[in-house]
């Protein structure tokens, strides 16, 4: 009980000295798995010190999800607090891919915070699409070709739609255009794409001239995922992350020294972990996990170098961190680090990136608010990245309107210590090819066969596959309470329970929204 007392009164006494809205920093990796840090997993064969003493000193969730198991409908959501099942748009933007999925019309979170003071910046990736134009100021369609297509003929439509942008002409969907006073990033995967330059504000300083030389990258197990795109002269593919690194130390740096009393909402974004693991030179060879070992201690050393310039600066008991990540481990990964180092970046949960299964999007969070989070806390209640937005808004006394962020709730509460029951009634999951599942309590139903992402019938994965206990059905339900790694499905023994979730996901996907209306 004293204990409790003490932090309650130190709670307190922060509050009454944090008069002003506190700074909020949202670090998003990609592709990092809930097995892959130590504080999550006592086995990972990489050091992570910087996010275990996140961990130690704020507050680690073991039941955060994605709203998506890939890139882009994930960042979309984050970002409007709606689930992106919502635009039918499967997959993820590649190249020069737009019209940027957020419409003018839509509030964004950097919105949300822009209107209540907040300087707004984002560092890294994007990858919610944008619109490039040609000569003629027309916009260049580059729509992803069907699987099927021929890797040569996907190359060359790649590669020429990235030709035919004119460089000099503005981004109209940017993302200072949709809330952010600073961006400095990448469109899509930083060095997985079709375009490898960078973008400043709305437009891109230094073009592409030439296609990438692949053979001059490092050529690993994990080196894969890396299109031959066109590259600018002064894109490292190798130094990318320390790159974002500069950018969001030099904005912290200026806004202290120029904006003090100006609160600030820094997103930083991004490549770790996603392949390929190139991880920077200073990092290569640190651990003893291979490349993509390193590249997940590069992303830890980068947490750490953040949190510190926040601490140098006297900013740590105003401002709230999170990391996390935007879905789970991409296969070649996971399999290649089982295999090669008995590395488990999925581990407990069954599924990679992909899929519906727990490891395609339950992944590691951490939180830190010196002073109004309690130091080595755990919060096993199940948030959604979607929450983000909802959150940020009652952390600083926004209100949302009705028609944005339709599938956000706070956990303000659950944050601050304030509540140990559940936030939300339930929780939506949605794959790469728009399957869905919904999860309430400890039953979790997907409405769908199989995985919803990967195919687990043939290739390396099949040898993952589990036997199916219900065959005939044509979803899911699995308790999770008792049947964490989703082996034994219960369709056929629980109808009611069955009837009840396909109900609430049906109305959710219709209604339009997840949360009670405002």
């Amino acid at each position: 009980m004293r204990s409790l007392t003490v932090f309650l009164l130190a709670s307190l006494a922060a509050v009454s000295t944090a008069a002003e809205k506190p700074n909020i920093v949202f670090i998003l990796a990609d592709d990092l798995g809930f097995g892959d840090i130590r504080c999550y997993n006592p086995d990972s064969k990489v050091t992570t010190p910087h996010l275990d003493r996140m961990a130690r000193e704020g507050m680690r969730f073991t039941d955060a999800h994605s709203p998506s198991t890939v890139c882009t409908p994930t960042r979309y959501s984050i970002l409007t607090g709606q689930m992106a099942f919502r635009l039918n748009y499967p997959g993820v933007f590649t190249g020069v891919g737009g019209p940027c999925l957020i419409t003018e019309d839509r509030l964004t979170l950097a919105e949300v915070l822009r209107n209540e003071g907040y300087e707004t910046a984002m560092f890294g990736k994007w990858h919610i699409g944008l619109s490039f134009l040609d000569e003629h100021g027309q916009v260049i369609d580059d729509k992803e070709p069907p699987k099927e297509t021929d890797r040569a003929i996907k190359a060359n439509l790649g590669v020429e739609a990235v030709r035919r942008v004119d460089f000099s002409r503005a981004i109209p969907d940017a993302p200072i255009h949709r809330g952010f006073d600073h961006f400095f990033g990448t469109a899509c995967c930083p060095t997985s794409d079709w375009l490898y330059a960078f973008i400043d504000g709305d437009r891109i300083p230094v073009p592409p001239t030439e296609v990438i030389d692949k053979a001059k990258l490092p050529g690993h197990e994990w080196s894969f995922d890396c299109r031959p795109g066109l590259v600018a002269p002064d894109f490292d593919h190798e130094e990318v992350d320390m790159v974002f690194l500069e950018k969001s130390l030099d904005f912290l740096d200026q806004h202290a020294k120029e904006k003090p009393d100006k609160p600030f909402f820094l997103f930083h974004s991004l490549q770790a972990v996603h392949l390929p693991s190139f991880p920077g030179k200073d990092f290569q060879g640190k651990t003893e996990a291979g490349p993509h070992g390193d590249f997940i201690f590069q992303f830890d050393h980068i947490v750490g170098q953040l949190l510190a310039k926040i601490k140098a600066l006297g900013l740590d008991e105003n401002t709230l961190v999170i990391v996390t990540s935007d879905n789970g481990p991409e296969v070649g990964t996971v399999l290649n680090m089982r295999e090669k180092y008995g590395h488990d970046g999925a581990r407990p949960w069954r599924g990679v990136k992909r899929d519906n299964w727990e490891g395609g999007h339950r992944f590691p969070m951490i939180v830190r608010w010196p002073g109004m989070i309690e130091a080595g806390s755990v919060a096993d209640q199940t948030v959604c990245l979607t929450d983000v937005m909802a959150t940020c808004a009652e952390l600083v006394g926004a209100d949302l309107p009705n028609d944005a962020a339709e599938d956000s709730v706070s956990v303000l509460p659950v944050i601050l210590g304030e509540t140990n029951q559940e936030v939300r009634d339930f929780t939506l999951h949605q794959t790469i090819s728009l399957a869905l599942a919904i999860r309430k309590g400890k039953w979790k139903f997907l409405d769908h066969q199989g995985s919803g992402g990967n195919n687990y019938d043939r290739g390396k994965l099949a040898k993952l596959n589990l036997p199916n206990t219900a065959p005939d059905a044509p979803g899911q339900l699995y308790d999770l309470d008792a049947d964490p790694g989703e082996a034994t499905n219960l369709y056929d023994q629980f109808p009611d329970i069955v009837a009840e979730l396909k109900s609430l996901l049906d109305n959710s996907r219709e209604s339009g929204r997840s949360v009670p209306a405002r």
